[in-house]
Parts: structure tokens; sequence; C-alpha cells
């Protein structure tokens, strides 16, 4: 069980097809941490994010197990793969049929195409229309429990007149008296030119991953009082092989380009956090004439979170040539690898040494990075 004064954070990158091993991974978290306190996501993630925070806690996996089994319903017969080409074909083939004829329950094929649609509509700018994942996340998502339940939700959206990233943050939001609701879910997730923007109070928004494909600055940024423990789960790894093909190209460059590059992050949020933590020594310090001095509220009002913290780092790692359709490439035979592949990283990284026998007293932050046969943890 986890300790009572952990604030417990998951953060879920975005990758498409490759968001079931998200749901895997909460899945087997979800019988160790019941609540979580906030969940943050981009794009898949922010879908995954909504179904998890708009549900009550006992109804969590079997939503996500619904929403993943409709995604995957057009291709759902067992396929033996039995050797790594033949199943490279499969896997192109299974992806081309989704981009032919649509994700059920997700996106559909626009008719007529864009070019033959009116210039300056959402079907001139789009292939699909993806009206189907708003009945979906209408009919799997309690959103009057993310407005005023006990879990925050943020979602990350990039404004397309502006270029400006902004989060859509469940109490942030109440704060200014405004709800969070499918469409922002929706815009988080709208990646062009497969996607149309979607417009929330006259603005318009593509999928957040353009500019950030992982929430976790936004989590980091944010103050906290109690210890910061923070599952951030990726689908793209920063870390690969030397392609060997132009197959293989196209996968590593979107790896490259999707991934979060947390080892890199994490070291300048250690930087950060060592700071924030030394202002507000020194502003304790200050005598009192100085505490409304500009500077000093300056420094205190953007120390950020100086509490210690726990960052669990889980990455999906392909465990064949997937090739670089595997972010749309939805059969019912991946999904389930997927699924199972989060499930496995999360027993093996909650029943590793290192976590179980973690500091949980340690003043900074902790970086756990525990699947494979090099488990590494981080101390700052």
């Amino acid at each position: 069980m986890s300790e009572a004064k952990e604030d417990v954070v998951l953060v879920l990158q975005g990758g498409g097809a490759l968001g079931s091993y998200q749901a895997g991974v909460f899945e087997v978290l979800s019988q160790v941490y019941h609540e979580p306190s906030w969940v943050a996501g981009i794009s898949i993630g922010a879908i995954n994010s909504a179904i998890i925070v708009g549900n009550a806690p006992q109804h969590r996996v079997e939503r996500l197990r619904q929403f993943w089994d409709q995604v995957s319903s057009a291709m759902t017969l067992p396929v033996v793969f039995p050797d790594a080409p033949f199943r490279a074909l499969v896997h192109q083939g299974s992806a081309t049929q989704g981009a032919l004829f649509g994700v059920p329950g997700f996106f559909a094929p626009r008719i007529p195409p864009a070019p033959w649609q009116p210039r300056g509509t959402p079907g001139a700018i789009s292939f699909y229309d993806t009206s189907p994942l708003e009945l979906t996340l209408e009919r799997l998502v309690d959103f009057d429990r993310i407005n005023d339940g006990p879990a925050r939700l943020s979602v990350g959206a990039v404004n397309v007149r502006t270029g400006n990233f902004q989060y859509f943050d469940s109490q942030l939001l109440k704060r200014a008296g405004k709800r969070l609701g499918a469409r922002h879910i929706m815009a988080s997730g709208a990646l062009p030119p497969g996607f149309a923007p979607v417009e929330i109070d006259g603005e318009y928004w593509w999928d957040g991953g353009l500019v950030s494909n992982t929430p976790l600055q936004h989590v980091l940024d944010q103050p906290c009082q109690e210890r910061r423990v923070i599952f951030q789960v990726d689908l793209f790894a920063a870390r690969g092989d030397l392609p060997a093909s132009l197959q293989d190209v196209g996968e590593r460059e979107k790896d490259i380009r999707f991934s979060s590059r947390t080892r890199l992050n994490t070291t300048h949020q250690a930087d950060r956090h060592r700071l924030a933590t030394a202002a507000r020594r020194l502003f304790a310090k200050l005598p009192p004439e100085l505490h409304d001095d500009p500077d000093a509220r300056l420094l205190s009002a953007h120390a950020g979170c100086d509490a210690p913290m726990d960052i669990v780092h889980l990455i999906y790692r392909s465990k064949h040539a997937e090739g670089p359709s595997k972010d749309y490439e939805f059969s019912r035979p991946t999904m389930l690898e997927h699924w199972e592949s989060g499930r496995a990283d999360m027993a093996q990284t909650l029943a590793h040494p290192h976590w179980t026998g973690r500091d949980r007293k340690h003043p900074g932050m902790q970086v756990f990075d525990l699947v494979g046969d090099s488990p590494n943890v981080h101390k700052c």
C-alpha cells in the first residue's frame, strides 16, 4: 500500500495505438495506488487519463478495457506470427486498414476527401472525422466526476493561431468558473493533418504532442506540500539502435521526435528543485520588511515544487520490429500485447528491491527506471 503522505501522480505520454501499454501499467498500479491525486496526459495519454479520472476506482480498468476493445475491434482474429518479416507485413496491413477505413469509436475517413472539401472547413484541413471519439468519451467518461471529484486532470494542447502550448487543468478551470469537457480531451489528441483542430471558446487547438509529448514539466512546475510520487509512462524511447533499413529509419525518427527525454529533463529539474529549495529557505530568512519586495515575491511564486519527489519512469520498448506505423496499428492482437507488456513492466517495477526499499526520507529527487536488465536509480 502507498504511504499516507504521498501525493501520487500519473503522467501519460502521447503515442496513439501504443496507449494500451499505459492501460496495462495502470491496471497493476491501481492495485497498490487506488486513488491517484492527479493524472495528466497528452493525446492518447489524455484519453486514458480522462477515462481514469472520470470513473470510480472500481470501474476504471473496466472502462479502459471497453475503450481499447472498441478501437481494436476492426481486426479481432488471433494472428500467428511465424517470423519477423511476416509479422511486419501483418502489422503494416492492419495499419493500412485503419488508415483507409478508420478506427471504430475513434475516427472515420472524410468523404469526400480533404481536397474536395470546401476551403476553410474542418474537412478541408484533415483526413478524418473524430466525432466518433466524442461519442465514445461521453459514453465512457463521467465529466461531472472529473470536474467535481477528488482527482485532478490535466491535458495539453497547442493553439493553432498563436502556437502557444496550454494545459486544460480541471483544478485551474474550476477556479476560473469553467469546466473540462470532451472537447478538451479531443483537442489534446487532434494531431494534424489527420485530425482537424478542435474549437474551444473561440480558439482552435491541435495535439499537444506538437510542442511537448509529456505533461511531466507541468506537474513539476506546480507547487506541492507532500512528497510527490510520479509515475511517468512513455510510449516512445529516446534511446535505440542504429537503423538497418528505411523502415527502421521511420520508426527511429518517430521515437526520437516524440520521446520525452526524461533522463535529461529530470537532470534539469533536479537543478531547479535545488534552486527552489534554496529560494524558499532564503525567503524564510528574510526580515519581515523584505517579504513584500517584488524580487522576493517573484522568486517565491516561481519556485515550483520543492517537496521531495520520486519519479518512476516506464517506457514501452518494442519487443520486435513494429515499424513507423506502430502508433496507428490498432489490431486486437497488438493491443493485447501492448497491454500485457505494460502489466509486466509495472509489476516488475513495483516488486523491484530498489523500489520496495527506496529511501522514503530522501530530501531531494529520486528517479527510478527499473525495467530490464540494467535497473537504474538516480538521486539528486
